[in-house]
């Protein structure tokens, strides 16, 4: 009997609970329809409920606020026409200055290319998180930019000195950067490498994409070294992977210049990936020598604050 007994106390504190759990619920659901409607068409009773539930009113008002903030961040925002010229004068004196520039660039340096963004308005993430269905991009047949073209003049010029890449589109090899030049920390969709030549990651360069049978953890692209008959393997790092492979990720040169660097160009990239990488940064120098950081981007980056200079504008270096 005492069995039955506690069965039923549990039934019971069981149904309180989810009670207690759909009377809080559809007064959540009823302080909220109150809250959208205009402060003047609120009747007493509603003023009362909501006074009587200011903890629910005060979580629906921070909620909202972080929702319009979060649909804020992924807008694209343009400088008008003067104050684009007055910065990009500003950004330009600066490259000059400087002793040792640090590019680095994102999907939107590529979008002039044809070649999609992920978090634009018509990014890939942005459209599949709308449900709707993605095109083919032959990225083989994609041209560098006047982004990528201006950023290799520089480093030809001497004012810029490295580049840290986040594409895989191979656009800044295609536009004459030297590979030592250039770091691809995610890999290039065009460079298949062999890991057991004793040259240490021997590259190969192709004119077609490598990766057609390659995926996440399974990197062997069916074909072999001409060297030493090993599978070769792409050089795409995945989510969910550490990149290990010495080019053309060149980790070592990126860390090495982003210790030099006294200005980092941040170009077409939302940085929440490479915010991360905080040896790129600088942060661990005293703040006197912390490098000044110039972003170039349509939408907001979480580097935004800590910017000498923010362009709300389309990747065209001056």
């Amino acid at each position: 009997m005492a069995a039955v007994g506690f069965r039923e106390k549990r039934k019971l504190a069981q149904k309180a609970d989810i009670f207690v759990k759909f009377e809080a619920k559809e007064r959540y659901n009823s302080i909220r329809q109150i809250l959208k409607k205009d402060p003047s068409l609120r009747n007493d009773e509603e003023l009362q409920l909501m006074a009587n539930s200011q903890d629910i009113v005060q979580e629906i008002e921070k909620r909202s606020l972080r929702q319009e903030l979060a649909k804020r961040r992924v807008e694209e925002v343009l400088d008008p026409p003067d104050v684009l010229d007055e910065k990009t004068t500003e950004l330009a004196e600066a490259i000059v200055k400087a002793k040792c520039v640090v590019v680095y660039t994102g999907a939107g340096v590529s979008t002039a290319a044809s070649i999609p963004d992920y978090r634009g308005p018509d990014g890939v993430w942005t459209r599949l998180s709308r449900g709707e269905k993605l095109g083919s991009y032959n990225l083989a047949d994609a041209d560098p930019t006047l982004t990528h073209m201006s950023i290799t003049k520089l480093y030809q010029e001497g004012l810029v000195k490295h580049v840290v890449s986040q594409n895989c589109d191979g656009l800044h090899v295609r536009s004459g950067l030297p590979p030592e030049a250039l770091s691809e920390v995610h890999g290039n969709m065009f460079v298949e490498v062999c890991t057991e030549c004793e040259e240490n990651d021997k590259i190969y360069y192709r004119l077609f994409d490598v990766t057609e049978n390659t995926r996440l953890r399974r990197h062997h692209t069916n074909r072999y070294c001409q060297e030493c008959g090993s599978q070769l393997r792409d050089t795409i790092v995945h989510f969910g992977e550490k990149g290990n492979l010495r080019w053309p990720l060149n980790w070592e040169g990126a860390l090495e210049m982003a210790k030099m660097a006294d200005c980092i160009l941040c170009l077409g990239s939302s940085l929440k990936v490479l915010k991360r990488y905080h040896a790129l940064w600088g942060m661990n120098r005293v703040k006197t020598r912390r490098p000044n950081l110039y972003i170039v981007n349509l939408q907001w980056t979480p580097k935004d604050d800590l910017a000498a200079l923010k362009i709300s504008g389309k990747n065209c270096l001056p």
